[in-house]
């Protein structure tokens, strides 16, 4: 049987509570998915970076990983490091399947979901002096 897991890789950064609405993501996403081991693992700065979660993952048995850049953008941590780190990941775990999506900014779904935030935004007014 195969044994899943879903990887939230996001940047990372000094500040610890950066990191709080990944979390939340994190809990949201699995509460969605009981039977997938939902992670978080940053790019730099924070712990766990995504090779010692991919390691630990591969040792409690995990046979296959999703990993999802919550990145709005596609700069160079997606286009050129990711993809060199899932590249020794495969390397380095050879028994374990590995699959990137798109970063979260480019999908439709969640450019349309942050578009009807920003718009419903609008209904939000001060009262009128």
């Amino acid at each position: 049987m195969t044994k899943q897991a879903l990887i939230l890789f996001a940047h990372g950064a000094r500040a610890a509570s950066w990191a709080a609405p990944f979390e939340r993501l994190r809990e949201l996403t699995q509460a969605r998915t009981p039977g997938v081991r939902v992670s978080l693992a940053f790019l730099e700065l924070m712990t766990p970076q995504l090779p010692a979660l991919v390691a630990e993952l591969t040792a409690d048995g995990v046979t296959q990983i999703t990993v999802v850049p919550v990145f709005l953008g596609q700069g160079g941590h997606v286009l050129r490091d990711l993809p060199l780190m899932i590249d020794q990941l495969r390397i380095d775990h050879p028994q374990v399947g590995i699959d990137v999506v798109e970063a979260a900014g480019e999908n439709a779904a969640v450019l349309n979901a942050l578009a009807d935030y920003c718009v419903s935004s609008l209904s939000v007014q001060a009262a009128p002096d």
